[in-house]
């Protein structure tokens, strides 16, 4: 397993070598790539290094630490601010911080804010795991002509002419089954459109319908499927729709 690593950041040599023995003792398992105080040195290192998290003080001569952050081209690592300023707090939060502890540091507020960050990381790291997973067996049941939907339970494998509806709300997918249940996935509507075959068509924005279970259309803008199922069509696509069936 890889280790999680860090670098810290504080322009006093004291707080510096003082966060550092904490987070050694604290938790061990975390590997401290390096430390320094200087900012400058600081983008160089977080750039090269790619490390998991970053300790950052939040007032530096020269550059603060918003600035520092700012100058990035991406943060893909988790962010803790140290600061002896609580004013800073709600614009570290807004900076996307994943928390923050105030100088001197406590032993239990830099032990929260490390955990909430290893659960972060984990979290991530589940997603890659899980989106690379659905990638591979995307590949190798196509021919099943299945669809691969996951859920808060783990992944399931619907056939494609059991699923009546696709619907995409607030970033979720749910799927309208023939059974009459449905499935809901954290994963978008767009992430599915890729995987699915010609029986499909995408209605509205927000719809996706089975065209074999199509029993007809309503001119009012409606497709009613098996059991009578209403689903919404937007007047962009009722043209290329009509035309499947002609």
């Amino acid at each position: 397993m890889k280790p999680i690593t860090a670098i810290l950041v504080d322009d006093e040599i004291s707080a510096l070598k003082g966060l550092e023995q904490k987070v050694e003792k604290l938790f061990p398992e975390i590997e401290i790539l390096h430390t320094t105080q200087n900012p400058d040195e600081a983008l160089k290192l977080i750039e090269s290094s790619n490390p998991d998290i970053v300790f950052l003080d939040v007032e530096m001569p020269r550059m603060n630490g918003f600035e520092l952050l700012s100058k990035l081209k991406e943060v893909h690592f988790q962010v803790i601010f140290v600061t002896a300023y609580s004013e800073y707090a709600l614009k570290a939060l807004k900076q996307s911080a994943i928390d923050y502890v105030l100088k001197p540091v406590d032993n239990e507020e830099l032990s929260a804010a490390i955990n909430k960050a290893l659960q972060a990381i984990e979290m991530e790291h589940q997603s890659k795991n899980n989106a690379k997973l659905i990638e591979i067996l995307t590949e190798s049941i196509t021919n099943s002509n299945k669809i691969i939907v996951p859920t808060h339970k783990g992944l399931s494998f619907i056939p494609q002419d059991e699923v009546l509806h696709i619907e995409g709300y607030d970033g979720y997918t749910k799927f309208h089954l023939t059974n009459k249940t449905h499935l809901v996935s954290s994963y978008s509507l767009g992430k599915f459109e890729k995987s699915l075959s010609t029986i499909f068509f995408k209605c509205h924005k927000s719809h996706i319908i089975n065209i074999e279970k199509v029993r007809s259309f309503e001119n009012e803008g409606y497709v009613v499927l098996d059991g009578d199922y209403r689903v919404p069509i937007s007047k962009t696509n009722r043209k290329v729709f009509l035309d499947l069936f002609q």
